[in-house]
């Protein structure tokens, strides 16, 4: 890819002691070198950006700076024969505990400790009674498993930016943010998280496998207690314009991952903007076929070893091609 940045102008050779002594290295609209900033390794990103504080301070700045990262990735999003219609584009920040924390007690609700409450985001069917029975499966999903349901919460939007067309506007989802609680006898971090993780599969295998819902009918946008996904079908500036709890200064993270997507070969919709749950990426993946398989392979290969068997190499090859015959 062509680098537009500015290249740093050619240095002489110093000494350590004449190191402190010389002057910042000058680039157009990057900041001076300072600390572990080197404008040098500056370049341009398809798409995707990650701001983050050093210390990890959260604050309500991070946010804003993610936002406005997010502008100025315009340039990499497509726009249809509607103006007002873009691939995707959103950000995932850490949850911002002293926002929800007010937010609910509005509702007469008190929130745990940060750390200790998940957040379930999914976009839901505009469809009332589909809604409602989707709603029915998660939260009894929720109570089997053995977590506590905190509440449910309206994310407050505001859609006057996006696209007017009827079939454009049929598309948007409702969103509703769910909070789970912790068990006071899970101590370990990282083992609730994962807790959470499988209830979000699980609550997706119900309602795709048992209840036979789709896609389109509901999307897990993320469920963490440690961060939360804000994205949509949208052009850079309008997720900072439809989504209010955004602008709030009680909003903060210490870390912000933005994407705005740019599809060559797939039709754009709510769940397939970015970022995912952990990560935004700012390239094709065109070999899904490939990677399924390979993953397959390896899955067997790994129960093999859980049995204290060790395939060789053509024991692997031959899974991979069995995959393949398969598939």
């Amino acid at each position: 890819m062509t680098k537009h940045s500015p290249s740093a102008p050619k240095q002489q050779n110093v000494t350590a002691n004449q190191a402190d002594t010389r002057k910042p290295v000058h680039t157009f609209g990057l900041p001076h070198k300072q600390g572990m900033y080197d404008p040098r390794n500056e370049h341009d990103a398809c798409g995707v950006g990650f701001v983050a504080h050093m210390k990890g301070e959260k604050s309500h700045q991070i946010v804003q700076d993610g936002l406005f990262m997010l502008e100025n990735l315009t340039h990499r999003g497509a726009v249809g024969a509607d103006p007002l219609m873009g691939d995707g584009a959103g950000m995932l920040m850490q949850i911002p505990h002293t926002f929800f924390k007010e937010e609910l007690a509005k509702d007469g609700v008190e929130l745990p400790e940060a750390g200790n409450y998940g957040v379930g985001y999914f976009f839901l069917t505009q469809d009332d009674d589909i809604r409602q029975n989707i709603l029915n499966v998660i939260t009894d999903t929720i109570i089997e498993e053995g977590f506590e349901l905190i509440t449910i919460r309206d994310v407050p939007v505001d859609n006057s930016s996006l696209s007017k067309d009827p079939e454009i506007a049929a598309t948007e989802p409702i969103h509703h943010q769910i909070f789970v609680g912790r068990d006071e006898n899970m101590t370990d971090d990282d083992e609730y998280e994962r807790a959470i993780y499988t209830l979000r599969k699980v609550i997706s295998n119900r309602l795709l496998d048992t209840h036979k819902f789709d896609s389109e009918t509901f999307y897990p946008v993320s469920f963490s207690a440690r961060t939360i996904v804000y994205k949509g079908m949208f052009l850079a500036y309008q997720v900072g314009a439809y989504y209010k709890d955004l602008a709030d200064p009680h909003f903060e993270s210490a870390v912000a991952l933005v994407h705005q997507r740019f599809s060559t070969n797939t039709f754009p919709s709510w769940r397939l903007s970015h970022p995912y749950r952990m990560v935004a990426h700012n390239g094709e993946i065109n070999t899904l076929r490939g990677n399924v398989n390979w993953m397959a392979a390896r899955q067997a290969s790994i129960t093999l070893r859980k049995c204290g068997q060790f395939p060789t190499k053509a024991n692997q090859i031959q899974l991979v091609l069995t995959m393949l015959w398969n598939s």
